[in-house]
């Protein structure tokens, strides 16, 4: 790993790395389809190249819904890619599968991981062995149309869930007939909800998801009813949003259309572009008691199991790179997820940023779901919900199911 000591050029073992490779050699790094993502990797390729001569990096990307069957049936083919992205909640099966390895610890030092990175990268490790590392972490907070609250005369961000649905039925605009043209709150299980009413809203209610190692589903309780019920009545007694609203919360905060949308660090470099609008970003509301609450998470970047001889060392010099301080520096900017290493992310100018620091202030407080299949157990979540939504089923008896339902994804995985 990089010395984070402003140290020039690659550690001494990229270096005997770099002397042991007899001649050029062509590596892929696989990603899916992220516009700012691909833009920043981009970037980060052709400054590795300039270092490195002898290394040549192809990066191929897939869009997202194609991206881990591709990287299966690559593998199968003996065709995988050297280097990949891989959300951390991917882990078990990415291990399990034999699609990556460990990371060499000549070059990655685990005492120089645990020292350096925010303690959410350790949810990479199993059995001893670090799988991947990333370039950057994410944490949630709530993005606000300064546009739409001065207009309506609302002096900035709410504080507490209280404030949230005052101020978003405060925002919340209907034709004659009654159809949204404006929702207060995005409603989207699907997009970053799913992380809120999971690590936060239960959490805020007065329980905890999953048992300490998140072996168990402990949501089955009157705090995961109530914080689904509060999550549903957004959208049922409130009538301050509702699912399916322009597609994704996203699109319909991009468009002017949402006043209010919870989401992750990633979306800064897509919602940069907006030009109708000034936005700003505010932590998560608190509850009545001042109880603060978030999701971290992050994309790793690992070896894949195929990498071996010249490829492996040129793999591991790679990512040593996109691991080190100045990659990180060009994914905020590039990006805008937050620094995975603590020094490069905990500046004092970060820290001050009205648009880095909530994200950052988050971290002090976040909690990363330990998830074994992270696309099932977001489904669950989206099928809780829409049996209240569209099925009318209680929250109580909506959110037992749900148990049921995870707590079998998770003992079938272990």
């Amino acid at each position: 790993m990089r010395n984070r000591n402003l140290m020039a050029g690659v550690t001494a073992a990229a270096c005997i790395f770099g002397a042991q490779s007899a001649g050029a050699v062509e590596i892929e790094y696989w990603q899916y389809i992220y516009d700012t993502r691909v833009t920043a990797m981009d970037q980060l390729i052709e400054k590795f190249e300039a270092e490195h001569p002898d290394i040549t990096v192809k990066q191929v990307t897939f869009p997202y819904a194609d991206y881990q069957t591709r990287i299966v049936a690559a593998n199968m083919a003996r065709k995988g890619p050297d280097v990949l992205q891989l959300f951390y909640g991917w882990t078990d099966k990415f291990v399990a599968g034999g699609l990556i390895q460990p990371l060499p610890q000549d070059v990655f030092p685990h005492e120089e991981i645990e020292a350096e990175f925010f303690p959410i990268v350790e949810a990479m490790k199993r059995d001893g062995e670090y799988y991947g590392l990333p370039t950057a972490v994410r944490s949630l907070a709530l993005f606000w149309n300064k546009k739409l609250f001065e207009e309506a005369g609302i002096d900035g961000p709410p504080e507490t869930l209280d404030e949230l649905v005052e101020t978003a039925k405060a925002l919340t605009q209907t034709d004659n007939g009654g159809n949204f043209t404006t929702v207060g709150m995005t409603v989207d299980m699907a997009g970053q909800d799913h992380q809120w009413w999971r690590e936060v809203l239960i959490r805020q209610f007065g329980g905890q998801p999953y048992s300490d190692d998140y072996s168990e589903v402990a949501y089955d309780s009157e705090a995961g009813a109530a914080a689904l019920e509060f999550y549903t009545a957004l959208q049922k007694e409130e009538k301050v949003g509702t699912a399916g609203f322009m597609d994704e919360g996203q699109a319909a905060f991009r468009a002017g259309r949402a006043a209010m949308t919870i989401d992750g660090t990633f979306r800064l470099g897509s919602f940069s572009s907006i030009e109708d609008f000034e936005w700003g970003v505010a932590e998560l509301p608190a509850n009545a008691e001042g109880l603060r609450s978030n999701y971290a998470s992050y994309f790793a970047n690992a070896i894949g199991s195929g990498a071996e001889g010249e490829e492996l060392e040129a793999a591991a010099t790679f990512l040593d790179y996109l691991s080190s301080p100045e990659a990180m520096k060009l994914w905020l900017e590039v990006v805008g997820e937050l620094p995975a290493r603590r020094d490069v992310a905990l500046t004092d100018e970060n820290l001050a940023d009205p648009i880095y620091g909530p994200f950052l202030k988050a971290l002090d407080y976040a909690h990363t779901t330990r998830f074994v299949d992270e696309a099932a157990q977001r489904q669950v979540t989206i099928d809780m919900t829409n049996r209240v939504l569209l099925q009318d089923q209680s929250p109580a008896d909506s959110v037992a199911e749900a148990a049921a339902a995870e707590q079998k994804i998770i003992d079938d995985a272990r």
